[in-house]
């Protein structure tokens, strides 16, 4: 019945259970006394009220339930005296007591209890406590503790915390037990140092203890647990605790400790926690780390640790908590996608520059105030949720979800500096686009040899019905007026055989360019005829206006006039790309398309099939 927020006194019907050999209730709420009934149980061996709200006295008739291995008292308000009666439970292996409002002595009589193995206690320990040869497990909590305890060959756990040991610990601590695994001294008063001769107990697996850190620790080499945490050593972290292969929990955090963290301790493949907060470390992290397969916190928060953040090498699935924060780490954050288990990560309170990682969206918490990082915030993953992600006090930064509060990122674009490129990379470039120019002049001239001879092939002109059923005509007097007396302000360009003029149509409402034809040059008529019928008298066409001027404008702006040359200049990618285009054409024109599938061919097929059937072409040569 333990763990049932059970209320009230003991119930008296419990007491009638002559046969009831277990009595389990502990962590409840239970009040009252400890009933003298309980006696009543004859073949009761395990007593458990411990955490519990108990008072008044112990009955002496519990020294009647002989057949009791176990008793547990432990966590209640029970007061005054211990009987001694209790002396006379010889079969005990366990007895609980501690942590009550006893008064008194602790009966001697009890330690002549051969069999008892496991005893929490209070009281001053008297001198005659050495003769329980077989104890294993001792909890001395809030007391003070003597030498007393050397001769507990036996004994396994040690529990000492929270007493008034004051000044130094006692030098016969090194004289315990060899088997001793377990020994815990933590929240004492240790002001002075803690022995060398420590390092004898070879056994220990968990220690917890305060004062100032000798090297011989590294001589417990079984040790599993170590809690050095809250205390006030001083000096530096002993590197020989890199011979403690098996130690899972090395806590040191929050002490005096300086000097830099021992290379020997990063290596320690056991490790799972490894806490050097709060002290007053120096010195940077190894530059590579290699990954520690079980480390799953690592926490060096709040110290004095300079230089840049360590590579990881390896991946390393373990790492959950990585805590950096409060030091004066510098630099970017190297490459650490290797840590991939890590769900938090704390750099606040540094010096860090550069830009944020975005494999960063997929933590589960990311503090990264008080920094010198620049760019843009990703947006992707947890980078979307305010309360999981922290960059305040980064001045460089910008974008990012609105509830972030960052000044939005101004997009500018950048000339290519190439001053920056290495010499190999401009070798590169040249030879690429002037391999790239080679064979655009080469299809050039064999399209333009292709050209000459297929239009020497085909049929001089298309009929003259198709064509005027396919353009509107537009007067003379109307185009005149839309250029304005075709005056030179509206002037576009020329051409070898003609000139260009900008025209506003009011009754269509756009702004149009007519080209007028110039009869004087050789070749235009013919040029001419080949784009549209003969517009009776004038030889004008009408197209759509291009606002932004020619290709040849922008690829020579400096031979057009300067009140029409474009605003800017096409960087080398924009060429590169146009360049790219122009052969992209050339290849379909030569190698896929067939004549007829575009132009005014396709468009007057129609209208009249017979007329245009000599026009047809087989597909690019």
């Amino acid at each position: 019945m333990s763990g049932n927020i059970l209320r009230g006194d003991i119930p008296v019907g419990l007491f009638n259970g002559s046969r009831l050999m277990k009595l389990y209730l502990l962590e409840n709420h239970i009040g009252g006394g400890v009933p003298s009934e309980l006696e009543s149980l004859a073949k009761l061996k395990i007593l458990n009220l411990g955490d519990n709200n108990l008072r008044g006295k112990l009955p002496a008739s519990l020294g009647n339930l002989t057949s009791l291995k176990r008793v547990i008292f432990s966590f209640n308000k029970i007061e005054g005296g211990i009987p001694d009666a209790l002396a006379r439970l010889t079969q005990l292996v366990s007895l609980g007591l501690a942590l009550n409002k006893f008064s008194g002595a602790f009966p001697p009589s009890i330690y002549n209890i051969s069999s008892l193995k496991f005893l929490s206690m209070f009281g001053p320990i008297p001198t005659t406590f050495s003769t329980i040869a077989n104890l294993q497990h001792l909890a001395i909590v809030w007391n003070k503790m003597t030498e007393a305890l050397a001769n507990c060959t036996q004994l396994h756990t040690l529990l000492v915390n929270r007493n008034r040991l004051g000044s130094d610990l006692p030098t016969s601590i090194t004289n315990l037990s060899t088997n001793l695994w377990k020994l815990d001294l933590g929240r004492n008063f240790i002001s002075g140092t803690i022995p060398y001769d420590i390092g004898n107990l070879i056994s220990l697996q968990k220690l917890r203890l305060s004062g100032e850190l000798p090297s011989s620790l590294g001589n417990i080499t079984r040790l599993e647990q170590l809690y050095f945490s809250s205390n006030s050593f001083e000096g530096a972290v002993p590197p020989s605790l890199g011979h403690c292969e098996y130690i899972l929990y090395l806590w040191i955090g929050s002490n005096k400790l300086n000097g830099t963290i021992p290379q020997e301790i990063m290596q320690i493949q056991s490790l799972v926690y490894l806490n050097l907060s709060d002290n007053s470390l120096t010195g940077s992290l190894p530059k590579y780390i290699k990954p520690l397969e079980r480390l799953c916190k690592l926490s060096v928060e709040h110290n004095k640790l300079s230089g840049q953040l360590p590579q990881v090498q390896g991946d390393c699935l373990s790492v959950e908590n990585l805590y950096l924060q409060g030091n004066f780490f510098d630099g970017d954050i190297p490459n650490i996608k290797g840590l991939m288990g890590a769900k938090r990560l704390d750099f606040s309170n540094n010096n860090l520059s550069g830009s944020i990682p975005g494999y960063f969206a997929n933590l589960e918490y990311l503090n990264l105030s008080i920094n010198s990082f620049e760019g843009e915030v990703p947006t992707k993953g947890k980078f979307q949720n305010a309360t999981v992600v922290t960059v305040f006090v980064n001045m460089g930064l910008c974008g990012g979800i609105k509830e972030l509060k960052l000044k939005p990122c101004i997009v500018q674009a950048q000339p290519m500096e190439t001053s920056y490129f290495s010499l190999s990379k401009k070798v590169s470039i040249g030879v690429s686009v002037g391999v790239a120019l080679l064979l655009m002049v080469f299809i050039a001239y064999i399209s333009l040899h292709w050209f000459i001879k297929i239009k020497n092939q085909q049929t001089s002109n298309p009929t003259s019905s198709a064509l005027e059923v396919f353009h509107g005509k537009i007067s003379y007097a109307y185009l005149r007026n839309a250029t304005d007396g075709f005056s030179s302000s509206n002037l576009i360009g020329s051409g070898g055989f003609g000139t260009v003029f900008k025209a506003f149509l009011p009754i269509e409402n756009k702004v149009v360019a007519v080209k007028v034809l110039n009869l004087h040059r050789r070749g235009a008529m013919k040029s001419f005829l080949t784009e549209c019928e003969s517009l009776k008298d004038e030889m004008i066409s009408e197209y759509e206006l291009m606002p932004n001027g020619s290709l040849d404008m922008w690829l020579h702006p400096e031979k057009v006039e300067e009140i029409r040359r474009p605003s800017r200049t096409l960087t080398l990618f924009e060429r590169l790309n146009i360049a790219i285009d122009v052969i992209s054409v050339l290849e379909y024109l030569h190698v896929y398309c067939h004549v007829s599938d575009f132009g005014i061919a396709q468009l007057l097929m129609k209208l009249d099939q017979e007329s245009l059937f000599n026009q047809l072409s087989s597909a690019g040569v």
